[in-house]
């Protein structure tokens, strides 16, 4: 699969000039997908810059590129410094991560990820995970459904979507997506038939895959990884990613607490770089429309 097809790079350009790359550097693509961040990576790297590509599928390893200075590693971007310190890299130089979902996951149809096909209600990024959609449809109390649906999906009424899923698992299980969607039909608001069903979907997939607290622990390794002037830049979907990333950068804890000397000056261990969240062009968004809610922010590791 060529990488156009499996994903194509978001705020590409912006990205790259976020991370303020030294030729002799060393990077880090915490999301490796299709590899449309890391072939522009290099392509701005000489000879003896260097740069690692995590990606948790192992579908995304097809996509490895045939360049000596490239490293690609099969793990989570929530393990990032221990594979650091494995390849031998004490800190680098800017890190990069692309939070979406690849457009290879949702055309995969047996992957589960879109509503658009019948399919096993799977869901993983890690094929080896232990744990599926499926099984949350089918494990999961009212109250667990509730609590993913209205944190994870946004959505403004969990609790009917919830009643049906468990009325219906009752008379059988919940194994595909077309299942699902019969399961949950008579909830949904049929004006807002397909936004309502991406809540759902995007709910479930965050929590099989969690989601939030691979980025929370990702966020804070990053603290360790990043050498003192170092650039981490980072492209957003949803709101709960981006206020995670933005407390993050501005205060350097997850929920955003400033913290203050003796003196009244904030104490952080980040430079903005971004104090608004950079958008994709109306030119973008017509060529990719899948890049409308990306959002990119990006800041500097200072010494502390």
């Amino acid at each position: 699969m060529d990488s156009q097809s499996y994903h194509i790079p978001a705020l590409l350009p912006e990205a790259l000039n976020a991370l303020d790359i030294k030729p002799e550097g060393t990077y880090v693509d915490a999301t490796f997908g299709g590899g449309g961040h890391s072939r522009a990576i290099l392509g701005c790297l000489g000879e003896r810059g260097r740069l690692l590509a995590f990606d948790q599928d192992i579908d995304a390893k097809a996509n490895a590129l045939p360049d000596s200075r490239f490293t690609f590693v099969y793990a989570n971007f929530r393990h990032i410094s221990n594979f650091l310190r494995y390849h031998g890299i004490s800190h680098a130089d800017g890190i990069l991560a692309d939070l979406g979902v690849s457009f290879h996951h949702f055309d995969d149809a047996a992957r589960g990820f879109s509503f658009r096909a019948d399919a096993p209600l799977d869901m993983r990024m890690n094929q080896s995970a232990p744990r599926t959609a499926a099984d949350i449809i089918e494990q999961y109390d009212r109250q667990q459904l509730i609590k993913t649906l209205a944190a994870f999906g946004d959505l403004k009424r969990p609790a009917p979507i919830a009643d049906a899923i468990i009325s219906a698992r009752e008379k059988g299980p919940l194994q595909t997506t077309g299942q699902l969607l019969e399961a949950v039909a008579r909830c949904v608001n049929p004006r807002q038939e397909k936004k309502e069903l991406a809540q759902i979907f995007q709910a479930l997939r965050i929590e099989v895959n969690g989601e939030m607290d691979a980025l929370e622990q990702f966020l804070k390794s990053t603290l360790a990884a990043l050498r003192p002037g170092g650039r981490l830049a980072i492209i957003t979907y949803h709101s709960l990613e981006d206020r995670m990333v933005k407390n993050f950068m501005k205060s350097g804890n997850i929920g955003g607490e400033v913290e203050k000397d003796f003196f009244g000056h904030v104490k952080t261990p980040w430079k903005q770089i971004t104090r608004s969240p950079i958008v994709p062009s109306e030119d973008e968004t017509a060529r990719n429309p899948r890049s409308r809610s990306a959002k990119l922010r990006a800041a500097e590791r200072v010494q502390e």
